[in-house]
């Protein structure tokens, strides 16, 4: 048995917040002692008592800054005898929503997001085929048998495509990578449904594309599947210059 003392890390000290909104300044502070390293995923937060006394607040304002941690996805909140505020690891979806409500809000055109994935797209291409796993193609060929599936019903949506891409990002397994193809999602559907009422039969095509995608991938052929996939974007974007004339 070891007679080295362990080391505890020391407790995470809160200002007294004395200004309007408080609520906010709390958030700020504890994402603060995040970025710093003074907390991490696992740590559990004070009590609600404890915090109202550190901040100088009342619980209704502590209470109202748990929920906005909460929501965007900071802390998990869990009840019974060991329950309390527990800092969390934002999974790349939430980083990626959040990230797509502030581009929701942004004039940006359905060409302008086609012309930014023909860079980003085609720029996560390498690491995709360097790192993608058998399961990563199980998981892509379904999403093709799906999608041709659904084209043969004429259900098919600009949603499987939307997916597809997604899911193609997700092979990096690269966590920022995942975060930002996911901001694009809104952006993405709303590019591609235009393109798909500029012509016909795009689902067809578009489908047939994303498994010889995913055949250059799993032969690990990067100028393969970057020729099929810059042809794929390209004429996305043709289709949407059309729209625009």
């Amino acid at each position: 048995m070891s007679d080295t003392p362990s080391t505890v890390p020391p407790k995470p000290r809160f200002n007294r917040v004395t200004v309007d909104r408080a609520s906010q300044v709390i958030v700020d502070q504890i994402k603060q002692l995040i970025q710093d390293g003074s907390l991490r995923p696992g740590d559990r937060l004070p009590n609600e008592r404890e915090l109202c006394q550190q901040f100088g607040v009342s619980r209704v304002t502590v209470r109202e800054a748990l929920r906005v941690l909460e929501a965007t996805g900071l802390i998990q909140v869990r009840v019974g005898a060991q329950g309390g505020s527990f800092l969390t690891a934002p999974s790349p979806e939430l980083v990626g929503d959040n990230l797509a409500q502030l581009l929701s809000l942004s004039p940006i055109t359905a060409a302008a997001v086609t012309e930014a994935r023909q860079i980003f797209e085609l720029g996560v291409l390498p690491l995709a085929i360097e790192r993608a796993t058998p399961e990563d193609i199980v998981e892509l060929r379904q999403l093709v048998a799906d999608a041709k599936a659904a084209n043969a019903e004429g259900i098919y949506s600009t949603d499987m495509s939307a997916a597809f891409h997604v899911r193609l990002a997700g092979c990096t397994h690269n966590p920022a990578i995942e975060a930002m193809m996911h901001s694009f999602r809104g952006s993405l559907l709303l590019s591609l449904h235009e393109a798909k009422n500029s012509a016909a039969n795009t689902g067809t095509k578009g489908v047939s594309e994303h498994g010889a995608i995913i055949d250059a991938l799993e032969a690990k052929d990067l100028d393969g599947a970057r020729t099929i996939l810059e042809r794929h974007l390209k004429r996305t974007a043709a289709r949407l210059a059309r729209v625009k004339e």
